[in-house]
């Protein structure tokens, strides 16, 4: 078990924090097509795991750390020093040749920026302002204990239905996709909308079934939503999860909510 290197919208340290117990005690691969921090899957820390996602400079990170984590480490090391103002502006407009390079940046402005908040213009530009966290770098090692917990997955960016369909009999597998109904006020929704409409949730539905057909053990997350909620009304086990809320748009709107999570079979 091991804390994610990244902060992330939607992040589910709270899911193996608090309801660990929905995990299956045995399966055979594990597969996580919406990565994000992988809060469940550094909790499990499977023999193997297939990991992806569409946001490329995610993925390419996760690449990195698992190949070079010490060359990441110096370069964070080297941005703690000089972290300011200037510095985080600087780094959030411009991107490296390198893969190490962009790793380091990426790591950097997500430990920097307000609130571990990814997000991009139409344009593709990451746009957020820094926030108030100072820590850049990470405990001796801690890289390297990602870098060995990566060494049995296949990283990978790739659409969600790709990598659904990959899944056999035995296999668990975890759907976090984002948000794409009005959710808890958090104001998050015209940013994912953007990037996961109505329709690929549909069509994330289609393929969880087909996953569930062939045998695979699902355990999904999605929005404690009306239409959510009707869209998986004839599949599996449906349990709405308390949580704290930080991301609502103004502080009256924070506090205890409500997920959905699903899984087909008997925790």
């Amino acid at each position: 078990m091991f804390e994610p290197f990244l902060k992330w919208a939607g992040g589910k340290r709270w899911l193996v924090q608090y309801y660990a117990g929905f995990l299956p005690q045995r399966f055979n691969r594990y597969f996580e097509p919406f990565l994000g921090s992988g809060a469940v899957f550094f909790y499990l820390v499977p023999q193997m795991a297939t990991l992806s996602d569409s946001n490329k400079g995610l993925i390419e990170t996760y690449q990195a750390l698992k190949n070079a984590p010490k060359d990441i480490d110096k370069l964070l090391k080297l941005f703690q020093k000089k972290h300011s103002p200037e510095l985080y502006y600087s780094m959030r407009e411009s991107i490296p040749d390198d893969l190490i390079g962009r790793a380091a940046r990426f790591i950097y402005l997500n430990r920097t920026c307000f609130n571990g908040l990814y997000r991009v213009n139409r344009n593709g530009v990451f746009n957020v302002p820094m926030g108030s966290k100072t820590v850049v770098e990470f405990p001796d090692g801690y890289l390297e204990d990602i870098s060995a917990a990566l060494q049995c997955a296949t990283v990978r960016v790739s659409d969600f239905e790709v990598i659904i369909d990959q899944t056999k009999k035995g296999d668990l597998l975890y759907v976090d996709p984002p948000y794409t109904v009005m959710h808890n006020n958090n104001n998050f929704i015209k940013y994912n909308a953007n990037l996961f409409s109505w329709n690929d949730q549909i069509r994330l539905a289609s393929a969880i079934r087909r996953a569930a057909r062939r045998g695979a053990l699902i355990m999904l997350s999605n929005a404690d939503s009306r239409p959510v909620r009707a869209l998986y009304r004839d599949f599996g086990n449906h349990y709405h999860l308390k949580r704290l809320s930080l991301l609502a748009s103004t502080s009256e709107n924070r506090g205890k909510t409500t997920e959905l999570l699903i899984t087909n079979y008997k925790p």
